[in-house]
């Protein structure tokens, strides 16, 4: 064996592969305990890997995603096409059944060569549908009577994947002869005709500043992690493996070449890893169809990295681990009697662990203030911003455990041992808890600045749902059609209440002898004075046959013309020219006048309120019905009873629920990626731990079994190890609430925000990762029972 280099730098890149190459000899032939400690290190780093190559699928799992529903979109924003044998009417059909949307299209063909969506091989005629996967499950069900009731066709088929979102989608497509195309101006039919499904070109809207911001940081704070447990994993058993590369020292090796050969033991457990990790996601993601968070679920093929992320994840972790090992070498010095650790026995400085942290604080603070909705945000200057700053928690926390550890003294027996042991080695307890650190605090400051930012994406609706719990409007035919509708939701069960009111537009008197441009308007309301208390403060007083006159709280509507004793008309014009023969009807002289105010809805009503009495119904020329409901809190499916109600008069009625607030869909979206990736990675931090933690007793598994042969009690080493653990957790868990909430200000800052600190955030973010600690070390108490036990004297 050489044992010189022919640089006095490192040696020619022919000596690096033939000391890497021996490295790699001897992790794939080092016996039982070389095998093990191989194993391990590719079980960590590729738990890793499956993490990185999912994360570097998410782009191409959104963009089929997005492709599928262009390609089945049905908006048509043109003048509506000439009808032949290809174009097909639809009207949206959309329902919900409990916490569950269901997507939903009324189709009619207009001749014998339609138009199909994506996955349908056939046209549904009346009275059949075609359902996706998931919806023909769920009609399948016991528990789905109400809305097998409410989707009465009969299944003729499935739709196909290039139809649907996910696997877990609930659609249908039902045929229909009651659709008649909408005319130009809309006053009739119920249809909207299109040549083809699909938007062709049509794009995105962008983001904006904020939510590009928030994306940039998720991606960030779910990755950072993985990529410290992979650093941490690329480490296992290096106790065992200095005291081997101190046998090759007595042979002649020297330390650069030890070096190097350390480095590939690691690179070949990187590599093993890189399978491992590409096995473990390519057999997760086929399970993927029965997987659904938070309404989301995605299809196996959609579950593909890009070959340029994929490519990157195949050489930076390799790379890494050498990159890791090297820097790890240079603190020790492995010499042919034995490894000396910290030679110099030099305890730890913060002053440069603390310019790490004040670099990103340097590249975020040019940021404060800056970024909104309508301004553009650099994505690089906030990535590599927010990865110092998680860097440098990493960088600290060895310093913390050292400084807090060595100064502790005395206590139990079991605590004595705990404290001894991480004062021997703190950096092993350091990497242990280095990525539970990053997530909690990530997960703390990506929680702060979301409450920070949601008022700009939560809006109130103005809706009260303690007046009323649902709302329904529709467009009918006649004032008696708008009776029968009310009383079909008076009778459903569930139903406590129904607030009714027919509503149409009147103009003046002399409106036909006007022209277009001269023709005012006002609001009929008719309703009776229970219902008409919830739009105006027309006193108690109100009887049937009284009539009020409200005007616009906004001051734009003119009541002018519509004083006690005036005359309307009520044939109001459909179009510029006035048409048809006049309806009037005189305002009682003794109308009163009323304030509007707001209604459960969240509108405020203006015009003249009338009781039945006063108006009647059947003389409105273009009706529409408003209905607020008020429902029983006894009946938890009194919704789907109103549902069924609303699809029995038409498929296309919905009904609405009544909520405080509304919340933009992408920043939901967004949110909802946060929660899954957070899921993921809570998971990952769970498995990376126990791992860790099943490498660290397998390194002592000798000592354990020789304290016990020398009559340690089980349960004193027990406890011992376990506040081994328990202990550099606790301090990681305190660094991570000071960083994340430190984090987290500065993120609101850059927003515009006060830095203020979310202290419930960081209550549920420090509480989910001392549940999996906890949990992580539940699941080692089995594995360290078996390791006590005599059999661990033997040897090789």
């Amino acid at each position: 064996m050489s044992t010189t280099d022919p640089s006095p730098n490192g040696g020619t890149l022919a000596t690096w592969v033939r000391d890497l190459g021996l490295g790699v000899r001897f992790a794939a032939t080092g016996g039982r305990e070389g095998w093990t400690r191989t194993l391990l290190t590719a079980v960590g780093v590729g738990l890793g890997v499956a993490m990185l190559l999912l994360a570097a699928a998410v782009p191409a799992m959104m963009s089929a995603r997005n492709d599928r529903g262009y390609e089945r979109d049905y908006s048509w924003f043109n003048d509506p096409p000439r009808q032949t044998a290809s174009t097909v009417l639809y009207s949206s059909a959309d329902t919900s059944f409990r916490d569950d949307s269901i997507r939903g299209l009324l189709l009619k063909a207009d001749g014998d060569r339609p138009v199909l969506p994506p996955g349908v091989k056939a046209m549904p005629a009346s009275g059949e549908m075609v359902v996706s996967p998931a919806l023909k499950k769920l009609l399948d069900q016991p528990g789905s009577k109400l809305l097998r009731g409410r989707l009465d066709y009969r299944i003729s088929g499935v739709i196909g994947d290039q139809g649907l979102l996910g696997p877990a989608e609930l659609a249908y497509y039902a045929g229909s002869d009651k659709l008649v195309a909408r005319s130009q101006d809309g006053s009739t039919g119920n249809a909207t005709r299109i040549p083809y499904f699909g938007r062709g070109e049509a794009k995105p809207e962008p983001l904006g500043g904020v939510l590009t911001m928030l994306v940039v940081i998720i991606v960030v704070v779910l990755l950072m992690p993985v990529a410290v447990f992979i650093g941490t994993a690329v480490r296992f058993g290096g106790e065992r493996r200095d005291r081997r590369l101190a046998a090759l020292r007595l042979v002649g090796a020297d330390s650069r070449m030890t070096r190097r050969i350390a480095a590939g033991e690691a690179l070949f457990g990187s590599l093993l890893g890189l399978v491992v990790g590409t096995g473990i996601f390519l057999v997760t993601r086929q399970f993927s169809t029965d997987v659904t968070l938070y309404d989301i679920s995605v299809f196996p093929s959609d579950i593909t990295p890009g070959p340029g992320l994929a490519a990157l994840v195949a050489i930076a972790v390799p790379g890494a681990a050498v990159a890791v090992t090297l820097l790890a070498m240079r603190g020790i010095a492995v010499e042919p009697l034995g490894v000396v650790r910290k030679a110099t026995a030099q305890k730890r400085r913060l002053w440069w662990r603390l310019l790490i942290p004040l670099a990103g604080l340097g590249l975020l603070a040019p940021l404060f203030g800056s970024i909104s909705q309508t301004t553009s945000v650099n994505p690089y200057q906030v990535t590599a911003g927010v990865v110092l700053l998680l860097v440098g928690l990493t960088a600290v926390l060895p310093w913390l455990v050292e400084s807090v550890v060595g100064r502790l003294r005395g206590g139990p027996l079991p605590w004595q041992l705990a404290t001894r042991r991480v004062q021997l080695d703190s950096s092993a307890a350091a990497r242990m808890v280095s990525g539970v650190t990053v997530a909690v605090a990530g997960a703390i400051a990506l929680q702060s600045l979301f409450t920070g930012v949601q008022s700009d994406f939560v809006t109130a609706t103005g809706d009260d749902p303690d007046r009323a719990q649902l709302t329904i409007t529709q467009t009918v035919d006649s004032g008696s059609e708008a009776q029968r509708v009310e009383k079909a939701f008076a009778d459903t069960p569930g139903i406590r209440e129904v607030l009714g009111v027919i509503q149409d537009d009147a103009v003046q008197g002399n409106a036909s002898t006007l022209k277009s441009e001269d023709i005012r308007y006002t609001t009929l309301v008719v309703g009776d004075c229970p219902t008409l208390r919830e739009l105006a403060r027309v006193g108690a007083g109100c009887a049937d046959g009284d009539v009020f006159l409200v005007q616009d709280p906004g001051g734009y509507g003119d009541m002018s013309f519509a004083e006690p004793g005036d005359t309307l008309d009520l044939n109001t014009p459909v179009s510029d020219k006035y048409t048809g023969t006049p309806q009037p009807w005189r305002i009682p002289a003794d109308a009163r006048t009323a304030q509007s105010r707001v209604s459960p809805d969240g509108d405020k009503t203006w015009g003249v309120l009338a009781t039945p009495a006063a108006l009647d119904v059947a003389a409105l020329h273009s009706p529409g019905l408003r209905l607020m409901l008020r429902t029983d809190p006894g009946s938890p499916d009194a919704v789907e009873h109103a549902r069924n109600t609303a699809a029995r008069i038409d498929p296309a009625l919905s009904v609405f629920a009544l909520t405080a607030t509304h919340e933009s869909r992408k920043f939901t979206t967004i949110r909802r990626g946060l929660f899954i990736g957070a899921t993921a990675t809570l998971a990952l931090i769970g498995a990376s731990l126990l791992v860790s933690m099943l490498e660290q007793l397998r390194e002592r598994r000798r000592l354990l079994a020789v304290l016990v042969a020398f009559g340690t009690r089980r349960s004193v080493l027990g406890l011992s190890v376990l506040w081994q653990t328990a202990l550099p957790v606790a301090l990681g868990l305190v660094l991570a609430l000071v960083g994340g909430a430190g984090l987290g200000a500065v993120l609101r800052t850059m927003v515009g925000e006060s830095p203020r600190v979310d202290w419930a955030s960081v209550g549920v973010m420090t509480g989910a990762g001392a549940g999996v600690v906890v949990l992580v070390t539940l699941l080692s108490l089995p594995p360290l029972w078996r390791m006590m036990r005599p059999d661990g004297l033997r040897t090789e």
